[in-house]
């Protein structure tokens, strides 16, 4: 074998191998004589059959095996012999490769690279922590209240006003056709909950029981039904009644709904639960300040291809919310693709050399994970799912799908060694201080200097962000020792836009409006 160093660029290298022919065909010839050992060939007694004939049966199809077997012995050797340790995948180009010619090809490889640890010892980090007030846990019951709220029948006739619910019929028609999902009946909608296109709910106000409108709208040029978008559309609306909103009293009576005792043992449960939240909003700051702080810490060379595939992962997600939003780009980021790229490309960057410093040091200090600790992650995330039990049941019955949980928890145990080795203090701050985006507040500070122009805040980080303030929680559990529960109403602090339509009885098809 020849070996000739072609290309060494930071972490790239190239290498041109040459095969002597005559070391390949050997090769071929070997593998010939071990298939002519049982060859079964008509007329012949087996292992008695001519080479000649062996090589005009097999040969072809040995070829292929015997070059795909040379080339991956070949590389394996040259990266033993280099000390190489690859980053990725070696890109393997078959440059010659002919009868009675020598068997060339190139060998493309990215490093890792190589860079010390240091003394974790000597980090310092700090802890913020916040504590349950009796204003959060009144304001998680009243939304628990909030979120038993429905709808009743008046008794007394008037017109509908924003804030009630209207019974009613309706049939939508758009250039003289009715599409699916632009009728309905006895569908319950809240007026002032923007569920239905704009224009819509404001023309049903006033509306009085048994009486029949038209109403005029135009969807939207961004809606997500493209055969609607844009274009008019009549709707004949018929009241069938009107509803006022009842809301649940907050008494011992709606605790025992959610199979507490009395309210004394709901607000416990309340507290319990806020308490918990908090305590993992700290936890998930606390790693976010550890990865800023070894994100400083390390400048060394990442290689690109990892970046690459980094940035892919990333773009392709962007991409896929921006065409899900339906404006341009620069509409819904407020900035042009070019500028954006530049951004998430060093977001990339910055991710790639942060997961080979956690590898490296878990593997210095001999981290692994278990396949109980992927079970129980498992089972964590089946929890926060619509069907817990069907999504636990696939993880018993399919132990490879676990495997999607060992990066996130070789993360977070390679994190927990580390805040273990540095000094971490305590300090207390507000729920706001606690739940605030550090990009935000970083953007704020900008627009305050005037260095440069504030943009809207996106989620850009290379770091995992806290879920939501205690008090904004979307679905709060309160679990006791008989595993009741409560769950509040949807997040107050979620655009308008996100809302679920009103409950509805009777519909005959999905209403696409």
């Amino acid at each position: 074998m020849q070996l000739n160093e072609t290309q060494s660029d930071g972490l790239k290298k190239e290498f041109k191998i040459v095969i002597p022919n005559t070391e390949f065909e050997t090769a071929v010839d070997d593998k010939l004589k071990e298939i002519a050992k049982t060859a079964n060939i008509k007329g012949f007694r087996p292992g008695k059959v001519p080479m000649s004939i062996i090589k005009q049966k097999y040969r072809q199809g040995v070829l292929g095996e015997v070059l795909q077997q040379t080339v991956q012995d070949s590389a394996r050797k040259v990266l033993q012999e280099k000390s190489i340790r690859p980053a990725m995948e070696p890109k393997i180009e078959i440059t010659e490769f002919n009868d009675n010619t020598d068997l060339e090809f190139t060998l493309g490889v990215e490093l890792m690279p190589e860079f010390e640890v240091g003394n974790l010892g000597s980090l310092t980090l700090e802890k913020l922590k916040s504590e349950v007030t009796e204003d959060g846990i009144n304001e998680a019951i009243e939304r628990i209240s909030e979120a038993e709220k429905r709808f009743e029948k008046i008794s007394d006739i008037r017109a509908a006003k924003k804030g009630d619910a209207v019974l009613i019929d309706f049939k939508g028609e758009i250039d003289g056709t009715s599409p699916e999902g632009l009728s309905a009946e006895d569908f319950e909608l809240e007026l002032g909950s923007d569920s239905f296109i704009p224009g819509f709910e404001d023309q049903v106000i006033g509306i009085n029981p048994k009486e029949e409108r038209t109403i005029e709208v135009k969807f939207p040029e961004t809606y997500q039904h493209k055969e609607m978008a844009g274009k008019d559309a009549i709707f004949k609306v018929t009241a069938k009644e009107i509803r006022s909103r009842v809301t649940s009293s907050i008494d011992d009576e709606m605790a025992k709904r959610h199979g507490f005792e009395d309210l004394k043992a709901l607000r416990t449960g309340v507290n319990e639960r806020l308490k918990q939240e908090l305590e993992q909003a700290s936890q998930a700051r606390l790693k976010r300040i550890l990865l800023d702080e070894l994100a400083s810490l390390y400048d060394f060379e990442v290689p690109p291809g990892m970046v690459e595939q980094e940035f892919e992962q990333i773009w392709k997600q962007v991409k896929s919310d921006v065409e899900k939003d339906g404006r341009s780009f620069k509409e819904v980021t407020g900035e042009t693709e070019e500028e954006a790229s530049k951004e998430y490309r060093e977001i990339a960057t910055r991710r790639v050399r942060l997961g080979l410093v956690l590898s490296e040091i878990g593997q210095q200090n001999n981290i692994t994970v278990s396949q109980q600790e992927l079970a129980q992650a498992a089972m964590a995330s089946a929890s926060q799912m619509a069907s817990p039990e069907q999504i636990a049941e696939f993880y018993r019955a399919n132990p490879k799908a676990l495997e999607r949980f060992q990066a996130p928890v070789y993360e977070d145990k390679v994190v927990a060694f580390i805040i273990e080795l540095a000094t971490v203090s305590e300090r207390k701050v507000t729920q706001e201080e606690l739940f605030s985006d550090p990009d935000e507040n970083a953007a704020k500070e900008k627009l305050n200097k005037n260095t440069t122009k504030a943009k809207k805040p996106k989620k850009k980080t290379a770091q995992p962000k806290t879920k939501g303030k205690p008090k904004t929680s979307s679905k709060v559990k309160v679990k006791k020792n008989t595993k009741s529960a409560i769950e509040a109403n949807k997040d107050s602090s979620k655009p308008t836009s996100k809302k679920s339509k009103s409950n509805k009885t009777k519909t005959k098809t999905e209403s696409k409006i």
